[in-house]
Order: C-alpha cells, then sequence, then structure tokens
C-alpha cells in the first residue's frame, strides 16, 4: 500500500528554512568570513505554523 506524506504546516514566509547566515563582506583574523545569522519573524526560527485554533486573537 503507498504511503501518504503527513500534511506539515511549513512557514508561508520563510518555506520552512526558518534561520539563514548571511555574509557581512568582511573576513576574521584567520580568514573567515564574519556571518550574520537572522531567524525568520514570522515563525521565530521554527520553520513552521501554529494552527488557525491555537493562534491568539486580539490582545
Amino acid at each position: 500500500m503507498p504511503q501518504h506524506a503527513q500534511n506539515t504546516r511549513v512557514c508561508r514566509d520563510c518555506d520552512g528554512f526558518a534561520t539563514v547566515a548571511i555574509t557581512t563582506g568582511t573576513r576574521h583574523a584567520d580568514g573567515s568570513r564574519a556571518t550574520l545569522r537572522v531567524a525568520c519573524p514570522s515563525c521565530k526560527g521554527t520553520g513552521d505554523t501554529a494552527p488557525a485554533a491555537l493562534t491568539q486573537i486580539g490582545r
């Protein structure tokens, strides 16, 4: 019998790639590149979204 894939809730803003490394263009003393790690502000770095019933609405 065929296996069905789970229906996961992937963040619509980052498509599941929640954290990225951005190079600044500068290098450290040892020659490696200086990078910044940035997390998706929508899912806060998790890569998935909460179901609509669990999100807080209003205040």
